[in-house]
């Protein structure tokens, strides 16, 4: 054998082991395991209004924008989440302007998706 090498064949045991005087009396028992958690259906989705999704070009150097808009009875907040959670969704850049959502770059579809999961009606308007 050579010096160099390391013997792979599990050579021979521990001449001691550290663990062997250890025992488990007097130690204090674990604790239960916890009780199942209910099962909690899914509440049924809400209808929360009908939402525009369009794709506009005009007034943006001939660049695509996917717009979201016709919230009703949504507040500023709610609207900047839920613009945050397209823009991760999409993995583009967006904002929320005068009441809409505008991402960048043409995503209807998963705006459209990621607004029926929050509850809304997404309609595609125009072409």
């Amino acid at each position: 054998m050579n010096r160099d090498n390391v013997p792979t064949d599990g050579g021979s045991g521990l001449a001691q082991n550290p663990f062997a005087k250890l025992s488990a009396s007097g130690l204090p028992l674990g604790t239960p395991p916890p009780p199942a958690a209910p099962k909690i259906e899914a509440a049924p989705a809400r209808n929360r209004g009908r939402v525009d999704v369009r794709r506009e070009t005009g007034g943006r150097a001939g660049k695509t924008v996917t717009v979201a808009d016709g919230f009703v009875g949504i507040g500023l907040p709610e609207k900047e989440q839920l613009a945050k959670r397209i823009r991760t969704a999409c993995g583009t850049g967006g904002t929320v302007k005068e009441g809409r959502i505008e991402i960048q770059g043409d995503h209807r579809e998963m705006v459209a998706q990621v607004l029926t999961e929050a509850g809304f009606r997404p309609v595609m308007a125009g072409g």
